[in-house]
Formats: C-alpha cells, sequence, structure tokens
C-alpha cells in the first residue's frame, strides 16, 4: 500500500510548496522509492487555461494535453518524472464532477454535502494515483494557505483519508514562515506557532516543519519550535533562502529530511540510491547542475522578448529550460526581459544590440504584437541567434512574409480576419466549432525532423515528440514561396502535413517551432533546442564581444540575489 505525504503550507502564500515537495520527490527516487506528486489546487476554476498569466502564472502542459498548475513543471525538472491529468485537481474539478454525478443520478435522491461527497471526490482523486501505478509513496500538494476558506474541503478530506490509511502510513509535512525583524535582530516563532495551531484546529498535526528563513537560527530556537508545535526536533528543518532553487534538495538532505520521512513512514534507512535518478542519484544533481551552476565557464546574454516579462512565473519553464542550456554548455545564461509592448522600431537596435540571441516565447491576442515582429527583423537582418516559440513562430513566419516576401499586409487570422495574405491560420474543419477549447491543439504530438537542418542537428533523429498548446497553424499554401525565398520547413506532423519547425537557411541559427520544449526541459536532460539555442548565443559572444568585455559579463559565484523559491 502507498504511503503519504500532505504538503501544506501557512502563514503566508509564496513559500515555495511546490519546489518542497519536487524536493522531496527528488530525494525519495534517490532513495529508489517510485513517487508521484498530485496538486490539489482550491480554486474554481475547472484548470488554469483560462486565466491572465498575471492571475496565475504560466500554464503548464502534460504529455496527455492538461492544462495544469505551474507547479507541475517542478515536478517534472527535480524529479525527471512525466506528469499527466491526474497530477492536478481544483475545487473546479471537483465539484463538477460531483454535480454531474448529481444529475444522472448517481446519488440515489440523497441530500449532495461537502461532507461526504465532495470530500469522497477528494480522496478517490488522491488514491487513484496511488493504485494505478504501484507507487511507493504519493506526495500531495495542497494549494493556498491553511486557513483559507476554499481549502478546508481538501483539508477535511485529508484528515480523513490519513485516519483511514492509519498510523504510519502518511505524514503532514507544513512548510511555514520563521521571520527576522531585522530593528531587533531576532527570529519571531510565533507565527509558526499559530499555523501549527490552525492545522490542529482542523484535525491535522503536522510531523514535519520546513521552516522558512532568511536567517539561520539556532539549536534552541529549533527546539522551542519543536516543543510548541508538537514535532521532533529532528523534525525541524530550516528551509532558508539560496542562491539557487536547485539547492534546495541538496539543503534539505544534509538536514536530514530524508531520513525522517523515510523513519516516520517506517520505509527503512537510506539507500543512497537502490534505484536512482540517475546512475548515481543525489550526487549526479550535486554535480552536473548545482556545481555547474555555481561556476560556469562561459556566458551569454539572452533577450526573453513577451507581454508578460514583468511577472517571473508567467515564462517560467521559459527561463529554467535556458538556465539548463546555459548547464549543457557549462555557461551562465544572463536573461534580460523585454517588454514587447515598449519595442519600437527606433529603439529595437538599441535595446538588443548587445544580446547574442532572442527568444520570442508563446502567448495569445495582438498585445504586444508589433514590438515581438520589431525583434525578429532585427535578429533576421542582424544575424543575431533566434529561437521562436509557438506565437514566437508564428510572428516570424508573418515577418519574414511581410518584409522578405512582400507581402505587405500579412497576419494571422488571430490578428486580422480580413488580412489579404493569413500566413497563419485556422485549419478549415476549425473554423467549424464553436467552442475554443475544441479548436486547441493540446499535448504531445509526433513532429518529423528533416535531415540536414538544424533542427535535426540538435535532435538527432527523425521523429521527436513534443507538447503543444495553440489553435492556429501555418497556412501550407504558402510554403513553396517561403522555401524559395530562404525559411524551410524542417518539421512537420500528421498526414495534413502540419508545419511544426520552421528556419533560415542563410542564418546562423533562426529556428523557431509551433510546439513548447520547454516543457521538456530538465536540469539534467536540457532540451536539445535550449541547448543549441544557448551554443549559437555563445559563438554569437565569442564572435563579436571583446575578451575582455566577455569577462567582465561572467558571472562570480555568491554575487546572485537569492532567489526565492516558490
Amino acid at each position: 500500500m502507498a504511503k503519504y505525504i500532505f504538503v501544506t503550507g501557512g502563514v503566508v502564500s509564496s513559500l515555495g510548496k511546490g519546489i518542497a515537495s519536487a524536493s522531496i520527490g527528488l530525494l525519495l527516487r534517490s532513495q529508489g522509492l517510485k513517487v508521484t506528486i498530485l496538486k490539489l489546487d482550491p480554486y474554481i476554476n475547472v484548470d488554469p487555461g483560462t486565466m491572465s498569466p498575471y492571475q496565475h502564472g504560466e500554464v503548464y502542459v502534460t504529455e496527455d494535453g492538461a492544462e495544469t498548475d505551474l507547479d507541475l513543471g517542478h515536478y517534472e525538472r527535480y524529479t525527471g518524472l512525466t506528469m499527466s491529468k491526474d497530477n492536478n485537481t481544483t475545487a473546479g474539478k471537483i465539484y463538477y464532477s460531483v454535480i454531474m454525478k448529481e444529475r444522472r443520478g448517481d446519488y440515489l435522491g440523497k441530500t449532495v454535502q461537502v461532507v461526504p461527497h465532495i470530500t469522497d471526490e477528494i480522496k478517490a482523486s488522491i488514491t487513484k494515483l496511488a493504485v494505478q501505478d504501484k507507487l511507493d509513496v504519493v506526495i500531495v500538494e495542497v494549494g493556498g494557505t491553511v486557513g483559507d476558506i476554499e481549502g478546508l474541503p481538501f483539508l477535511e478530506a485529508i484528515r480523513q483519508l490519513r485516519n483511514e490509511a492509519g498510523r504510519g502510513n502518511s505524514i503532514n509535512v507544513h512548510l511555514t514562515l520563521v521571520p527576522y525583524i531585522r530593528a531587533a535582530d531576532e527570529l519571531k516563532t510565533k507565527p509558526t506557532q499559530h499555523s501549527v495551531g490552525k492545522l490542529r484546529e482542523i484535525g491535522l498535526q503536522a510531523e514535519i516543519l520546513l521552516c522558512r528563513t532568511e536567517k539561520a537560527f539556532s539549536e534552541s530556537v529549533r527546539e522551542k519550535i519543536a516543543q510548541f508545535c508538537n514535532v521532533e526536533p529532528d523534525a525541524v528543518i530550516q528551509a532558508l533562502d539560496v542562491h539557487d532553487v536547485y539547492e534546495v534538495p541538496l539543503m534539505f538532505s544534509q538536514q536530514g529530511l530524508d531520513r525522517t520521512i523515510l523513519r516516520q513512514l517506517g520505509l527503512g534507512e537510506p539507500s543512497r540510491g537502490t534505484e536512482p535518478l540517475t546512475t548515481d542519484g543525489l550526487e549526479s544533481w550535486r554535480a552536473n547542475v548545482v556545481e555547474r551552476a555555481r561556476r560556469p565557464k562561459h556566458s551569454t546574454r539572452i533577450a526573453v522578448v513577451g507581454k508578460y516579462v514583468q511577472l517571473q512565473d508567467a515564462y517560467k519553464s521559459i527561463y529554467e529550460a535556458l538556465r539548463h542550456g546555459g548547464l549543457a554548455n557549462d555557461a551562465n545564461v544572463d536573461i534580460r526581459r523585454v517588454d514587447s509592448e515598449q519595442l519600437t522600431r527606433d529603439e529595437v537596435a538599441a535595446i538588443l544590440s548587445d544580446v547574442d540571441g532572442i527568444l520570442v516565447p508563446g502567448g495569445f491576442g495582438y498585445r504586444g504584437i508589433e514590438g515581438k515582429l520589431e525583434a525578429i527583423r532585427f535578429a533576421r537582418e542582424r544575424k543575431v541567434p533566434y529561437f521562436g516559440i509557438c506565437l514566437g513562430m508564428q510572428c516570424a513566419v508573418i515577418e519574414f512574409a511581410r518584409h522578405v516576401l512582400g507581402l505587405e499586409h500579412a497576419n494571422s487570422t488571430e490578428f486580422d480576419v480580413r488580412t489579404p495574405d493569413p500566413v497563419i491560420s485556422l485549419l478549415e474543419e476549425q473554423r467549424k466549432v464553436n467552442n475554443l477549447g475544441g479548436t486547441m491543439r493540446l499535448g504531445a504530438c509526433v513532429c518529423r525532423v528533416a535531415a540536414g537542418t538544424k533542427a535535426f542537428a540538435a535532435y538527432q533523429q527523425p521523429e521527436v515528440t513534443e507538447r503543444h498548446r495553440h489553435r492556429y497553424e501555418f497556412n501550407n499554401q504558402y510554403r513553396d514561396a517561403f522555401a524559395k525565398h530562404g525559411m524551410m520547413v524542417s518539421g512537420a506532423y500528421g498526414t495534413d502535413d502540419l508545419v511544426e519547425v520552421v528556419e533560415l537557411v542563410d542564418h546562423p541559427w533562426f529556428v523557431a517551432c509551433q510546439f513548447h520544449p520547454e516543457f521538456k526541459s530538465r536540469p539534467l536532460t536540457p532540451h536539445p533546442l535550449f541547448r543549441e539555442f544557448v551554443r549559437a548565443g555563445l559563438d554569437h559572444a565569442a564572435a563579436t564581444q571583446p575578451a575582455q568585455e566577455s569577462t567582465e559579463r561572467e558571472r562570480t559565484p555568491g554575487q546572485s540575489r537569492p532567489t526565492p523559491h516558490r
């Protein structure tokens, strides 16, 4: 029978439950255990697919096409596992399922209530994962903060499930805050005590505390927290701010979190890699991720041009995949965020003249499009490496059509339904579908990669599987014209030969893809396209920057600002 680890948060939001849950997953996998992670989100939306990035950050797409919480990206990047639609459950999904059952008469005329019907549905979503995959441990992260009204049914379901599972088969890991009062030069434990007390009011006792703090606390503070929160002293773990979130699993392991979890769940002593994530378990993470990130030998500057750059989480997987590309090339990637709404023809050279690569990410809607087109034109004309993703690919097609093919009013029908040259448009069968969700291409599709192309040089194989989240496609009626003028199709999908990848023949590195490669990039296995894009940026930096300037731009270990982990 699977064991359960329930990860809750208290005091304030954004303490880092996603990173904490992913780190625990990595630690347990390194001990040879078969695990998965489930995110419970208390909001009423069925999924985050229709939510603004300003509200929720990026929408993370799984292999099976589910639009999910961005924390699933953390889970996949840290553990190397592949998540599915079953790894993210929302209050909206739970209530929708219960209401549909009530409408069908499944409850045989009973009064449908939060307890037991909603809580039973929540429990079923948790136990389903454990049964179908024959797991050792299911890690369940509960979104929000203890005490939130919308989260109460989830915590009640967990209380019931813990009783049903029996003593020793589940633990509650509670992430809390130990604030440092600078004026008094003192750490305060009272918020943690109150948070654990609130959890007890709901019927849950925390067995392990992860204490977010910007300053290390003493053994006496640890003992005080343990005494007032009714946990063992070695179960009080300091979750200090770190320079790199990939250091978090190592920080937890150094304090014995993995040993404490194994002991409390009755899973024995650490095996240090009987079925490791790689051949040497956690040590591979230390050597190939953390240590390599601390001491890069090279540096390159990449501009990410988008309309949500003010928000860190809007392009979270893009930024992480760029870092992975840097790890593969032993390089620090200095990311410059450029607001596409503010980018004009007059200013583009001044803003982008010193970057070594330009990336335009995915998105929807016309806002900021003209700025993206200017960035792409700059990359094409100045021979700066360019990487377009989803909308970034469509924008590359529009820019090329306007300024190379001479189709002055070329556009996507998403932006202009009356354009005389719809180089990007809906397929004929999509136009008959009224439900917008029905026109989306979501999840994994097979892409055929043409030999002798930059895409093939990256992948080194004729077929790859990539994740999609888009509605509009390249219009194949223009395909020959594009090829004649130097933009070739290097990747295609299906019997309809839908365009997946385009690239410029006479450019050092100009590749744009319709899919989202960032969702399949991992620290230990960087995505091939990101790896080659960063390598092209390094080549551009070497060819255009004086040696002394390149040296000045390299990061000195320890100078980075601490990064709060989500």
